[in-house]
C-alpha cells in the first residue's frame, strides 16, 4: 500500500496544504506585525506631538507636570525629559545617543527582566529633549500568538493529511485489490467471477460496473462460441456424412456418378452457406458493422422487400402486403436491416403454408419504430418461440423444409447490433415477428 498512487497523491496534497498554511502564516504574521507597528508608532507620535504643544503653551513646567502625571499610569507610555546639559528632568527614559528620531532602548523592569522599548526622540526649544516610547512586548506577544495558531494549524493539516491519506489509500487498495483479484480469477478460468460493488456510485463503483458488463459480454460471447462449436459438431455431422455417402456411391457405381456428384455439390453448397451464415452472425455480434450506421428509412426498405417477394408469394398461392407510414427513419446498417427483413419474410413464406396471408408493417412508436412481419399460418407453440433464435434450432415439423436453422439467429444478431428488441408472439392465428427500435434517427 505504501507504493500506491492514492497514498502518493494524498502525501502530495498534504505537503501542498502544509506549505499553504506556512505561506499563509508568514503573510498573516507580516501583515499583522506591520499594521500593529504602524498603530504603535502612531500612538507614540501622537503623544509626542501633544507634549510639544504643551511645552509651547505652558513652558517647561507644563511638560514636566504632564510627564509626571502620565508616568506610572497603567497602560501608559514611557517618557523622558532632558535638559540641554543631558540631565534627566522627568521620566525614566534617557537619551543614550545624540540622534533624533527612532531608537530602541533596553531597560530592566521591576522584576529584573530586560525589555525593549522603541523610543522617539524630539528636540524642544532651548536645547531640551523629549523622549516618548513604548514596550515592544505587545507586538512580540501578538507574533507569538499568530505563530502558535498557525503552528497548530500546520500540525493539524499534517495529521489529518496523514490519517486521511492512509484511510483513502487503504480503501482504494482494498477495492483495487478486489478488481485485480477478479481479473486474476478470470485469467484462471473462473468466468463467473465479478467485481464486488460498494454501492457508493463513485468512480470506482462505475468502473467496477463497466468491468462487470464487459465480463458479462465476454462470458456471453464465450458461451456463444461454445454453443456454436457444439452446434457445428452436432448439426454438421449429418450433412457431412450424407455428402461422404454420396461421394462413395459415385465411386462404387459409375453409372450414377454424375447424379451423385451433382447431389454432393448441392450438399456442399448448403454446407458452405451454413458456414457463411455463421461467419456473418459472428461478425454482427462482434459489432464490426456499427461503423456503417446511417439514417435508414424502414418504410422504404420494407416496401422494397415486399415488392421483391410478392411474385414468389403468388406462386405459392400466398399474399404478401405492406402497410405502414410514409417514412420511418432509424439509425442503422441498411444492408443488415434488409437481410433481417428478408429472413423474416422468407421464414413466413416457408412455414405459413399455402394460402397464407403475410403482412409487413413499419411504423413509428413514440420516439422509436416498429418493424413487424405477421402471418395467419399454424404459428409456434409458446414454449418454443424463444428457442427459435438459437442457432440450428428447428421445429420438428420444419425439419423436412429447406434451411439451416440460422435465419432467425441472424435476425436476432442484427436486432441486438441495432439496440432493438425482437419478439415472437401469437397473431391469433399465426405468428408475428416484431422488431422494436428504442429510438428513431
Amino acid at each position: 500500500m505504501l507504493r500506491s498512487t492514492s497514498l502518493r497523491l494524498a502525501a502530495l496534497y498534504t505537503a501542498v496544504f502544509a506549505l499553504s498554511v506556512v505561506l499563509l502564516g508568514v503573510i498573516t504574521l507580516f501583515s499583522t506585525r506591520q499594521a500593529l507597528s504602524q498603530q504603535f508608532e502612531a500612538r507614540i507620535r501622537g503623544e509626542s506631538s501633544a507634549l510639544v504643544l504643551e511645552y509651547r503653551s505652558e513652558g517647561l513646567k507644563g511638560v514636566v507636570d504632564a510627564v509626571h502625571e502620565r508616568d506610572g499610569t497603567p497602560g501608559s507610555l514611557e517618557f523622558g525629559l532632558q535638559g540641554p546639559d543631558g540631565r534627566t528632568l522627568a521620566g525614566r527614559l534617557t537619551a543614550t545617543t545624540t540622534a533624533m528620531g527612532w531608537t530602541v532602548q533596553r531597560h530592566k523592569d521591576g522584576l529584573g527582566r530586560v525589555e525593549a522599548i522603541r523610543v522617539l526622540t524630539v528636540a524642544l526649544p532651548d536645547g531640551y529633549r523629549l523622549l516618548v516610547g513604548d514596550d515592544e512586548e505587545r507586538i512580540e506577544t501578538l507574533d507569538g500568538a499568530v505563530l502558535r495558531g498557525f503552528g497548530l494549524a500546520f500540525i493539524g493539516v499534517v495529521v489529518l493529511g496523514v490519517l486521511g491519506g492512509y484511510a483513502l489509500s487503504r480503501d482504494m487498495h482494498r477495492r483495487l485489490a478486489a478488481i485485480s483479484g477478479t481479473a486474476e480469477a478470470i485469467i484462471d478460468g473462473d468466468l463467473a467471477r465479478r467485481v464486488p460493488l460498494k454501492g457508493s456510485d463513485d468512480d470506482l463503483d462505475r468502473l467496477a460496473l463497466t468491468i462487470n458488463r464487459m465480463l458479462d459480454r465476454i462470458a456471453a460471447l464465450m458461451e456463444s462460441l461454445k454453443q456454436v462449436s457444439n452446434d457445428i459438431a452436432h448439426d454438421m455431422r449429418t450433412p457431412l456424412t450424407r455428402l461422404r455417402q454420396k461421394l462413395e456411391a459415385g465411386l462404387v457405381g459409375p453409372q450414377d456418378r454424375e447424379a451423385a456428384l451433382e447431389s454432393a455439390l448441392d450438399d456442399l453448397d448448403s454446407i458452405l452457406e451454413t458456414f457463411a451464415a455463421l461467419l456473418r452472425i459472428a461478425q454482427i455480434e462482434g459489432g464490426a458493422r456499427r461503423a456503417a450506421f446511417r439514417p435508414c428509412d424502414l418504410a422504404a426498405l420494407a416496401r422494397t422487400v415486399t415488392e421483391a417477394f410478392a411474385p414468389s408469394a403468388e406462386d405459392q398461392h400466398q399474399s404478401l402486403t405492406f402497410t405502414g407510414q410514409a417514412a420511418v427513419t432509424v439509425d442503422g446498417d441498411s444492408e443488415l436491416l434488409t437481410q433481417m427483413l428478408v429472413n423474416l419474410v422468407e421464414n413466413a413464406l416457408r412455414h405459413a403454408g399455402p394460402g397464407a396471408r403475410i403482412a409487413v408493417r413499419a411504423s413509428q412508436l413514440g420516439r422509436g419504430a416498429v418493424l413487424a412481419v405477421a402471418d395467419n399460418g399454424p404459428g409456434v407453440p409458446d414454449g418454443e418461440r424463444e428457442r427459435l433464435f438459437d442457432r440450428f434450432y428447428r421445429l420438428e415439423r420444419s425439419r423436412s423444409t429447406p434451411g439451416s436453422g440460422l435465419g432467425l439467429a441472424l435476425v436476432a444478431a442484427v436486432a441486438r447490433l441495432h439496440g432493438a428488441e425482437i419478439a415472437l408472439m401469437s397473431a391469433n392465428p399465426g405468428l408475428e415477428a416484431r422488431v422494436t427500435f428504442r429510438e428513431a434517427a
